[in-house]
This record gives C-alpha cells, sequence and structure tokens, in this order.
C-alpha cells in the first residue's frame, strides 16, 4: 500500500489536472457574488439546477458551484471591454461567458482564473430576459396602465426620485427654477445604479404614495460614465411603477438603447433636463391656452357689454316716448283731485276743487 502525505497527494491531483486538462476553457454560469479587492475581482460562479422535479429543486437549487478570480492586470482590461460593449457593469445575477484556466492549490482548492468573457452572450442574455419582462407585463395589462392616467392641466408639485448628489438632478431642479413658474420638487433619494437600485427605487415610490399632494413623478438619473442601468429592465419595479396611482415621467439616461421602464412610463425622455423641458414646455402650452381664453372673454365680455348699452338705449327712448311731461309740451294736461287721477267727466261735481298739470306747472280749479 502506497503511503502519501496531504501535501504530495495535492501534489499529485495538481500534476493529473496539468496532464489530462486543456489550458483553458469556456464556461457559461451565472455570477452569484463578486467583490474586488486590491484590483482583483473575487466572483463565485453557479449554475442552476433544471428539473421537472420543483421539490428537489427547492432543497438543491444549485447544480454546480466554484470560485473565480479574475486578477488585476485582467480584470481592468476585461472589465472596460464587457462594460464598452454591454453598457453596464459586471454584476451578480448576471449570466456570463467566460475563458478560465483551471487552478488547483493545495490549501486553496480548485477555482478557475478568468482570462477572458463574451459580452455577447450576456447581452443575448440581457435581451432574451428583457423580452420576458415586456411580454409578462403585457399578458398581466400593466405595459400601457400608465397611458390611462389622466395628466392634471398644470403639473406643478412634482416628487423627484434620483441620487441626491447626481449632477442630472441638479440640472433637473435649475431648469425648473429659471423657468419662471412656480415649480415645486421634492426629492426621494434612492439608489439608481447596482444591486440596490431597484428595491430603493420601489421603497422611494412608496413614500410617495404616503403624501398625495403631488401631480406626477420623475424618475431621473444622468450623468457620469456608463454604469449599471439593468434595474429599469426589471419586472418587479417596472410592475410597480405601471401601477402606481400617478403619472410618472422617466429621464434616465439611456443612450443605446430604451429601458422597460421607458415603456411603462407615462412619458418617456431621454435626460433629466429633457424631462424638466417637458414640464415647461406643458406650462407653456397651458398659459398660452389661458391667454387664448382671455383674449376670447375679452371680446365676448365687450360685445355682450355693446348689446346691453343698445337695450339700455332702445329703454330710455321707449321711457321717453312715455314720459308725461313730453305729453304736456304737446298741448295736453293732467286733471287730478286729491291727487288721483280724473279719467271721467261723471267723476267730477260742482263745488270740487281739481289740479290740471301743463308742460310749465299745475293750478287749482274750482268746478
Amino acid at each position: 500500500m502506497i503511503r502519501y502525505t496531504l501535501t504530495e497527494l495535492c501534489a499529485l491531483i495538481g500534476e493529473a489536472l496539468d496532464d489530462s486538462l486543456a489550458p483553458s476553457y469556456w464556461v457559461k454560469a451565472e455570477i452569484s457574488s463578486l467583490s474586488e479587492k486590491s484590483g482583483h475581482l473575487y466572483l463565485e460562479l453557479v449554475e442552476s439546477r433544471k428539473t421537472k422535479d420543483h421539490d428537489s429543486v427547492a432543497q438543491n437549487p444549485v447544480a454546480a458551484k466554484m470560485r473565480a478570480t479574475c486578477w488585476a492586470g485582467t480584470q481592468e482590461l476585461l472589465m472596460a471591454y464587457f462594460e464598452s460593449e454591454t453598457g453596464q457593469r459586471l454584476q451578480s445575477g448576471m449570466s456570463v461567458l467566460v475563458e478560465a484556466e483551471i487552478q488547483w492549490h493545495a490549501v486553496f482548492g480548485l477555482s478557475l482564473s478568468i482570462v477572458g468573457i463574451d459580452p455577447s452572450y450576456t447581452i443575448g442574455d440581457i435581451a432574451q430576459q428583457r423580452q420576458k419582462t415586456i411580454a409578462q407585463l403585457q399578458a398581466d395589462g400593466l405595459l400601457e396602465a400608465q397611458q390611462l392616467l389622466p395628466l392634471p392641466t398644470l403639473i406643478r408639485h412634482i416628487a423627484v426620485i434620483s441620487s441626491e448628489s447626481a449632477a442630472g438632478y441638479e440640472d433637473f431642479k435649475h431648469q425648473l427654477e429659471n423657468s419662471g413658474y412656480a415649480f415645486r420638487t421634492q426629492l426621494f433619494a434612492a439608489v439608481m445604479q447596482g444591486e440596490g437600485a431597484e428595491k430603493s427605487i420601489i421603497a422611494a415610490l412608496e413614500e410617495i404614495s404616503q403624501h398625495p399632494v403631488f401631480d406626477a413623478v420623475a424618475i431621473i438619473r444622468g450623468g457620469g460614465a456608463t454604469t449599471d442601468l439593468s434595474c429599469f429592465d426589471r419586472y418587479t419595479l417596472c410592475a410597480v411603477c405601471a401601477q402606481f396611482e400617478l403619472p410618472i415621467l422617466s429621464g434616465i439616461g439611456h443612450t443605446k438603447d430604451v429601458s422597460v421602464l421607458d415603456l411603462v412610463a407615462h412619458e418617456s425622455l431621454k435626460t433629466p433636463t429633457a424631462v424638466a423641458e417637458w414640464l415647461i414646455h406643458r406650462m407653456d402650452d397651458q398659459m398660452g391656452r389661458v391667454a387664448d381664453l382671455l383674449i376670447r372673454l375679452k371680446r365676448t365680455a365687450e360685445r355682450q357689454i355693446l348689446i346691453r348699452q343698445h337695450k339700455v338705449e332702445m329703454l330710455e327712448q321707449r321711457l321717453e316716448a312715455c314720459n308725461p311731461e313730453r305729453i304736456y309740451r304737446r298741448g295736453y294736461s293732467l286733471l287730478t283731485r286729491n291727487g288721483k287721477v280724473v279719467r271721467s267727466v261723471h267723476e267730477l261735481k260742482p263745488g270740487d276743487i281739481v289740479t290740471t298739470h301743463l308742460a310749465d306747472g299745475s293750478r287749482d280749479l274750482h268746478v
């Protein structure tokens, strides 16, 4: 019986691996976790178990798992290439196709050293997931739900979801402040990129729903380098936005594509500045309509005044025609007794005192 020390056995395993394995392999996997330290990228790659036996999947959903490292020199080049092609940073939950060398270490065991990556594989997976999200929203009747919400005539009080330090948020505020209109904004700060973005934005929406004083919600993000925007393609966030009680205006800075959030939002603009411009132009339109109404009201009021004036003049003429003094001037007189008009000679008897009224005065008479 041959006996080995543990070190000798580990060395034997290493030699066997070197002799039997190719220098590198292209591996499809999902990133379970990743972290960066001293320029090195440390990942855990997994493959989910696929079976019709759902119970067994729930008990052990992972079919395979392995540690992987992308060393500093390689990591900088690969991540820059990956981000330029996909428009996103590498993150947990992504499906990737990586070229890896198999590493064996007597202390750290088996692991992978990543030396290459194929962005097109991840792009294809992202596109597939995006289409699944759109299809699910369509099936749930949510894709066009925001379009059923009426826009307020004047959108002045706006809840803003953005990073507090984002340049896009400052541009948005300054644009509205310099518009000359009385816009009011309130920031609900949220993480706008990376793993925590989806939960953070949903939390901001939930907080806004507790303050029923807003006319609309602006979800804005802009400025800086291209970073992770995948949260805006996820079903949960898009479903919450689609069912939100206020109109949502999106301006999240997509330059290459339209996000699913853009599809469900009431109004989709490219940038925070574009959202501000849209709000100002809408206010311009409404103010223009008010000015037109004022002009029409003034014209209508002037016409009504002329009509009323004409009617008054006609009434004055009719009253003038019936004026007793005018009748007196034509030679007629009015006879009264005890202040009452005498209409017949049969109303008088000898000795009565009557008064006759003429154009230039009155006189008492004895019958």
